[in-house]
């Protein structure tokens, strides 16, 4: 049914034609702060946005504003430690988890130590090393575009300061299993700290999975960086987090800004925190439009990455830098040029209407193959 809502009015031969049409009537709903009335499919956001659990405690939070956030913060950071079930001093707040990436850099990198990392994957990490002038490792992605866990364990010395692990990857949506996870952490050496960055952790449905915090007790080498960006739907008021052994919270925490955290964000992230009916509803919701624009790409004859998050790549045969102009003219915003695969286009995944918008667009630019 999912599927058959997400296809109506579109049938077999849209193309140019429908393109742009589509898009339009997209666009005369999108709600105010979309850049210039353009459909964003570019930065892996909820589209949905927060419960109104949440936007209520955001509006809430208004009276707040002339005050510094300090009980606000120290009681989400109680709020989470509860949820994962570890002590308060184990909890390191960051401006979304970009910071948790870049103070971990700062904390376990320089000094003649070096990052390993997959490529492709989220870049934020390797652009912050450059910062600290570390030499990186990156380590290519396996035939079917996953973390080359052994290669990256082979490539970790005495020299390594941080090894990176995305989990669910980004941009492929590719997924670390807790086996391959365990084993992995064994042969990565204890005085490097490894940094898995859980980014799309709540869109993964696969059995085989389970979050890094489950290791944390045999490996006190684990960083688990999460964020309120995603599935929260919190990406413009910025909130991330890491989970750690108390030692090493306490190196990340030396590097974070004092006050780093707004009141707004921390009363709509308590809120959503709590709500998990929400939470769980936006997984199923945006996990079966994934899978219906998947049916139609395998129906075109497209090749695709088995996705786990809230994006998709997908193989263009055609080089992506112009592509990405060519679905902006239509009104769209897709996802960035990543080096290592220079024909694969990144979607996030949006409404049934943005995608089949974004079908459409498709379609024209890049002529199904079938």
């Amino acid at each position: 049914m999912q599927r058959r809502r997400f296809v109506a009015g579109l049938g077999a031969g849209v193309g140019a034609s429908l393109a742009p049409s589509l898009t339009r009537g997209v666009q005369a709903s999108l709600p105010p702060g979309a850049p210039g009335g353009l459909i964003q499919l570019n930065s892996n956001e909820n589209p949905y946005g927060p419960g109104p659990r949440a936007l209520d405690a955001f509006a809430r939070a208004a009276g707040a504003a002339a005050r510094y956030p300090d009980a606000a913060q120290e009681a989400l950071v109680d709020a989470l430690a509860r949820h994962h079930g570890v002590s308060r001093e184990e909890i390191v707040l960051g401006c979304g988890s970009s910071e948790i990436l870049q103070v971990a850099d700062q904390a376990f990198l320089g000094g003649g130590r070096t990052l390993v990392s997959p490529d492709a994957t989220f870049e934020a990490v390797l652009f912050y090393a450059r910062a600290t002038k570390s030499e990186t490792v990156k380590v290519p992605l396996t035939a079917d575009f996953r973390h080359d866990l052994p290669a990256m364990a082979r490539a970790c010395g005495p020299a390594t300061g941080l090894v990176y692990v995305c989990n669910p990857n980004n941009p492929t949506g590719t997924i670390v299993t807790r086996d391959e996870m365990a084993a992995f952490l064994k042969a990565v050496p204890a005085t490097t700290a490894v940094l898995v960055d859980e980014a799309y952790h709540h869109f993964v449905e696969d059995p085989a999975y389970d979050s890094a915090l489950t290791q944390r007790g045999l490996h006190a080498n684990v960083i688990v960086a999460r964020t309120f960006s995603k599935i929260y739907g919190l990406a413009g008021l910025r909130l991330g987090y890491a989970v750690a052994a108390r030692e090493t919270a306490e190196a990340l925490r030396a590097f974070v800004a004092w006050d780093n955290v707004n009141a707004a964000v921390l009363a709509a992230a308590a809120a959503v925190l709590a709500d998990e009916a929400h939470v769980a509803g936006q997984r199923r919701r945006l996990n079966a439009t994934r899978a219906a624009l998947c049916a139609e790409l395998a129906r075109d004859g497209r090749r695709f990455i088995p996705s786990h998050a809230n994006f998709l790549m997908i193989e263009t045969g055609a080089g992506v830098k112009a592509l990405v102009d060519g679905f902006r003219a239509r009104g769209i915003l897709v996802g960035r040029f990543f080096e290592s695969m220079p024909t694969w286009l990144r979607v996030s995944i949006g409404t049934d209407d943005e995608m089949r918008a974004f079908l459409a667009a498709l379609r024209a630019l890049v002529p199904r193959s079938g």
